[in-house]
């Protein structure tokens, strides 16, 4: 009897540990963007800011457009989980409910992508949206991040946990394909597409390293990208970057906070 409090006690205990280590950078950009006096870098760090105050939040908005920033964020962020909700459910329904010559050759090519990292794309994704004639443009950025594997394989999964029973009398009573795939199995599987949401917006929110190479017109960049600016400008001002940095973080972290419990349904169900 005693073996399972102490087991609880332990499992809470890791829980707590990770958590601290989870939170603290975040904590630590806080209390730096707020302290006003003080050594950034001293050891052991501050964990309460010191002499509190928003100056440094107020000088982001002074240095940068940080609302256009924001706003070719939120742009880029919808746009791409519009497309990746829309072609990845459209690649993953055939997968799981369609039977087709060569259909685990296909999942098995693009399975195999997962193995590659993202940056070695970049290299053909670049010459794609330069033929295209989209860079410096939203749609550069959006279109190598409308497809994934990842995305393909968790709703390919909810596709299949949809009892077959519900489709074929689906199709008994002369509902199409479309409709069956429209009114019948994408409102099933909304815990899925809205984990696979989230995912990518939080993805796409943070992308850093391909908007930066796509894009080279200030105005046009998104959130992550222009929060830089504060670097060259006050480079010697780890406040006030830090400031940005806690600014840039904030919406991804209320999006989430606000959206969690669709996430954990569709986390659940990905795991069964």
């Amino acid at each position: 009897m005693r073996a399972r409090p102490l087991a609880t006690f332990g499992h809470y205990l890791i829980l707590c540990v990770l958590a601290v280590v989870c939170v603290f950078p975040f904590w630590w950009t806080l209390v730096t963007a707020m302290s006003t006096e003080g050594n950034v870098f001293a050891f052991p760090p501050t964990f309460w800011p010191r002499k509190p105050s928003l100056e440094n939040f107020a000088e982001v908005f002074r240095a940068i457009p940080i609302l256009a920033f924001f706003k070719n964020s939120v742009l880029i962020a919808v746009c791409t989980v519009f497309w990746k909700l829309a072609l990845c459910s459209l690649a993953a329904y055939p997968l799981a409910r369609m039977q087709f010559r060569g259909r685990k050759l296909v999942f098995g090519i693009i399975l195999a992508t997962l193995v590659l990292p993202s940056e070695v794309n970049f290299l053909v994704n670049f010459i794609t949206v330069t033929k295209l004639s989209l860079v410096d443009t939203y749609t550069g950025v959006i279109l190598p991040n409308v497809v994934t594997a990842v995305a393909i394989l968790l709703l390919k999964q909810a596709f299949e946990e949809v009892p077959q029973d519900l489709i074929d009398a689906a199709r008994v009573d002369g509902a199409s394909e479309w409709i069956i795939f429209s009114k019948i199995m994408l409102p099933l599987i909304a815990p899925w597409l809205a984990t696979v949401g989230i995912l990518t917006a939080v993805e796409a929110w943070n992308e850093y390293i391909w908007p930066s190479i796509v894009m080279s017109k200030p105005d046009e960049f998104p959130l992550s990208v222009g929060v830089l600016y504060l670097r060259g400008t006050f480079g010697s001002s780890t406040r006030v970057i830090a400031a940005g940095t806690v600014l840039t973080i904030l919406p991804t972290l209320a999006a989430f906070l606000f959206t969690q419990r669709f996430f954990m349904r569709g986390m659940d169900g990905a795991v069964k």
